[in-house]
């Protein structure tokens, strides 16, 4: 088993790693399922937690904007077990953010893309993946209590489009 990253995340430029991460219906998404879409991943530690209660809810409400303006399909990624995300989900009405579990093996996939916590839980992060699979932004926050703002995706898409995509 890999060690927790203390590098930060993913660098822009790195082709997306291989991984396996559940559904909430419990069907696989993997690195295939991100070909062909610029795909936002919201690396969160805890469903249920106030800060990633926050950061999800903050995104739902700006959805639209990433979808119909930047063309960008957006995932939430924790290590929490399906149900619980479904739950989280459900509980704070959102309809349009998937969910997606790392439960088991526990945090391989926050391991390939460099943003597992030593704590045993996904570093509050965010990754930009361009249609080609490659990483294109990444960003994560100085601390797990940190919320960032949607601004920032904003920015990494704007960054992305204007193909100058970098490691914040």
């Amino acid at each position: 088993m890999s060690e927790p990253s203390t590098d930060g995340p993913i660098q822009a430029g790195t082709p997306a790693p291989e991984f396996t991460l559940m559904r909430e219906d419990g069907t696989e998404f993997t690195r295939a399922d991100l070909e062909g879409n610029t795909t936002v991943l919201v690396f969160y530690p805890f469903a249920f937690s106030p800060v990633c209660s926050d950061q999800i809810g903050l995104y739902e409400e700006v959805l639209s904007d990433f979808l119909a303006k930047r063309g960008a399909t957006m995932y939430g990624v924790s290590c929490d077990a399906r149900w619980s995300q479904t739950a989280f989900r459900e509980k704070l009405g959102v309809t349009t953010i998937p969910q997606l579990s790392d439960f088991e093996p526990k945090g391989a996939a926050c391991r390939a893309f460099g943003v597992y916590h030593p704590g045993g839980f996904p570093q509050r992060a965010l990754v930009i993946v361009g249609p080609d699979a490659v990483v294109a932004w990444s960003y994560q926050a100085a601390s797990p209590a940190e919320l960032p703002g949607a601004n920032l995706i904003f920015d990494g898409l704007d960054a992305v489009a204007a193909g100058s995509g970098h490691r914040v």
